[in-house]
């Protein structure tokens, strides 16, 4: 009898103890503060990602045969398909301020160069990119991955930051930075009862396009992009001189794309420019690159991986190696993500079972044909879903 007065008090006991640390447990992802570093996520824990698609939205540009942006498409003018199967578009904005953004600014002492110019950027950024309703945080890497400011809808704040950028070490850990920015945006802006249409959420990423070291790998930092729905733009930052000034490195850019997807090279001394089609000006195929990285979770040393991210995700890449300044750049980028067309639609497998679709799924978006003549249109190629382990 006296042993079972002690059972019971003991199971009592733990009851009240689990109902406290519950009670104690945070609702949702906690967010990194600023000033915090970030350890990288586990390759092994990369490699479960697994979801069911519910909702895939998809950002569009549509430009003219002189580059310039289309503004007066409406919902109808629109064709969507998944994997060939046509869609109901379910939601259909232009612009919109319902804004997630996390930019990722390089702060290896390689961009000692352009820290001058990257502390008076903060304007840009608020102003031009963020927009009245949008939040946005900071991330600086070098071989680290420090949150400069946690997400935000003060200008003065994202301001501030840049206003504050200091350089660190050599090392370029972008891909592991990419995964942070990833995790962060991940969950952000989700559709409620209270907000029913589903917020934008955006990657942008100053920096060179080379990984020096990351834990995380390309291929899977696409996938969970494209899963979540993050649109990612990029602006190339060229460091010639440095990069003649600095040691060899282990992973040396090497282009690494699949058979096949080799061109003509382009012309001498051009750079890529939005709306100018998926082949870049070496003549790789970057959507069919970005397919073969997603499908196999794989990395690449290679220096179009900025380039790759964005045509992945349907967002834009732009070089600063010849023409174009930094503050230029961000300016387009704004004005490029408060033009798109913002589609969302929930997919339908290719059959009648309700059971999903896994694999690779294709996104095409064309214009009636009394719309299409002169336009051309940008937006994300797919995405990926892993089947069940």
């Amino acid at each position: 009898m006296f042993r079972s007065v002690v059972l019971t008090l003991a199971i009592l006991l733990a009851s009240l103890s689990a109902r406290s640390l519950l009670a104690q447990a945070p609702e949702g992802p906690m967010q990194p503060q600023p000033g915090t570093k970030i350890q990288p996520t586990p390759p092994e824990a990369l490699a479960k990602i697994t979801a069911r698609v519910t909702l895939v939205n998809t950002p569009v540009t549509v430009r003219d045969s002189n580059g310039a942006m289309i503004h007066n498409l409406e919902q109808q003018d629109f064709i969507v398909t998944d994997n060939g199967v046509p869609q109901k578009i379910t939601h259909f904005e232009i612009g919109g301020d319902s804004i997630s953004v996390v930019i990722l600014v390089e702060t290896s002492s390689r961009v000692d160069p352009f820290i001058p110019q990257l502390r008076k950027t903060g304007i840009l950024f608020s102003e031009q990119v963020m927009g009245p309703n949008a939040e946005a945080a900071i991330i600086g890497f070098d071989d680290s991955i420090n949150v400069l400011q946690g997400f935000t809808s003060s200008h003065e704040s994202i301001e501030s930051t840049f206003a504050s950028l200091k350089t660190g070490y050599s090392g370029l850990h972008l891909f592991d930075a990419m995964n942070a920015g990833v995790e962060m945006l991940t969950g952000r802006r989700m559709p409620t009862k209270e907000a029913p249409v589903p917020g934008r959420r955006v990657l942008l990423i100053l920096s060179e396009s080379l990984d020096n070291g990351s834990a995380a790998r390309l291929g899977e930092i696409l996938r969970r992009a494209q899963l979540e729905n993050i649109t990612i733009f990029s602006v190339g930052l060229s460091t010639a001189r440095s990069e003649l000034q600095s040691k060899p490195r282990d992973n040396a850019p090497s282009p690494i794309t699949p058979p096949g997807t080799y061109g003509m090279p382009g012309p001498p001394g051009t750079v890529q420019t939005p709306g100018a089609g998926n082949i870049n000006n070496e003549g790789i195929d970057l959507i069919a690159l970005a397919q073969v990285l997603v499908e196999h979770t794989k990395s690449a040393a290679t220096k179009h991986s900025l380039e790759v991210a964005a045509a992945a995700t349907g967002g834009a890449y732009y070089s600063t190696y010849r023409g174009r300044s930094i503050e230029s750049a961000i300016d387009e980028i704004g004005g490029e993500l408060h033009s798109q067309y913002f589609i969302s639609y929930s997919p339908k497998p290719r059959s009648g079972d309700v059971v999903q679709d896994y694999g690779y799924h294709q996104i095409s978006v064309s214009l009636v044909p009394d719309k299409a003549q002169g336009k051309k249109i940008t937006t994300r190629p797919g995405y990926y879903i892993t089947p069940p382990q």
